[in-house]
């Protein structure tokens, strides 16, 4: 499975949070800010339509203590509420 990232989001830094906006229209859709964490903004940045879940979770483990188990329950969960909210399609 291959994770892409939706065009009408925006993912920014600011200080210490990291944010997605959806786009609309040019317009930011404020009332649908979502903070990521510190593992959720690396996932973001990881989704890149060609890298696959396992990897995405093969490199959260190298760079986090979980082991593949776990990477690949939590981040398969993060990513099904990113899709929910339109912010990635799993293919």
């Amino acid at each position: 499975m291959v994770i892409e990232k939706d065009q009408s989001m925006v993912f920014r830094k600011i200080e210490d949070d990291t944010i997605l906006v959806p786009i609309r229209s040019n317009v930011g859709d404020l009332d649908n800010i979502y903070v990521l964490n510190e593992v959720g903004a690396r996932i973001w940045e990881l989704i890149d339509g060609k890298r696959s879940l396992d990897e995405i979770a093969a490199t959260v483990c190298s760079e986090y203590e979980i082991t593949p188990k776990e990477a690949e329950k939590d981040i398969t969960e993060f990513l099904k509420g990113l899709e929910s909210v339109g912010a990635v399609r799993m293919r």
